[in-house]
């Protein structure tokens, strides 16, 4: 496989890691487990508007579907409370150690960016914190596109904006629907299956998968 000209990273969960999230809703009196549910429901509903012909605005629907979620545990006032906290957590999450030493091995063999679906801020400020953000040529995000992801009109947004087809680009993600979006819109794909799952059978399936990004860089090195 030759190398791509641009690989393109999907944010949330795949560069950033979420573990934290789980440990702010227990200090707010709110199970663990209502984190990972909580951000499902988010891209739930902002598929269901994608689905619609709509873009909706991620920092609004994280917030209300925070809201709802934590009224059923605080009530309103408690919810208000927690969700400041919960999101400020968000905003300041980490790399997953993996993404961290693997991004300088993947920017040496090609050029990067991101493409996410939540706030470009939000990655630059990840990339930043990591002293990474010069690895990235473009940090992008959907809310300067028609529709968020797995939309193709997301992806053609990318190639534009680094100015390459989408046939010349690979796009990592730790999303199967990702994977999906990517390669029907004519990308290249690399999963990172951290966890060791089993990649549904009704997507388009991976050009690589990989364990991390130290694994797919060394998968790619193999190649040149």
């Amino acid at each position: 496989m030759t190398l791509p000209t641009f690989m393109v990273f999907d944010v949330n969960e795949t560069l950033s890691d979420m573990g934290p999230l789980g440990r702010a809703f227990e200090r707010q009196g709110v199970a663990a487990v209502e984190a990972d549910l909580w951000f499902k429901e988010l891209l739930r509903d902002g598929f269901a508007l994608t689905a619609a012909g709509e873009n909706p605005d991620f920092t609004e629907l994280a917030a209300d579907s925070l809201d709802r979620r934590c009224e059923n545990f605080l009530g309103s006032e408690g919810a208000q409370k927690a969700r400041e906290e919960i999101l400020q957590v968000f905003r300041s999450l980490t790399l997953h150690p993996d993404a961290a030493e693997g991004i300088p091995s993947l920017r040496r063999l090609t050029r990067l960016a991101t493409l996410s679906n939540g706030p470009a801020a939000v990655a630059e400020s990840l990339l930043g914190r990591a002293g990474l953000a010069e690895c990235f040529d473009h940090i992008l995000s959907v809310q300067d596109a028609p529709r968020w992801k797995p939309a193709q009109e997301a992806y053609d947004y990318a190639a534009r904006m680094v100015e390459q087809n989408t046939s010349e680009m690979m796009l990592v993600a730790s999303h199967p629907w990702d994977i999906h979006g990517a390669h029907a819109a004519g990308m290249r794909t690399a999963w990172i299956n951290r966890d060791d799952g089993r990649y549904p059978r009704y997507f388009a399936s991976p050009d690589i998968i990989a364990q991390d990004f130290e694994d797919l860089a060394h998968q790619l090195g193999e190649d040149i």
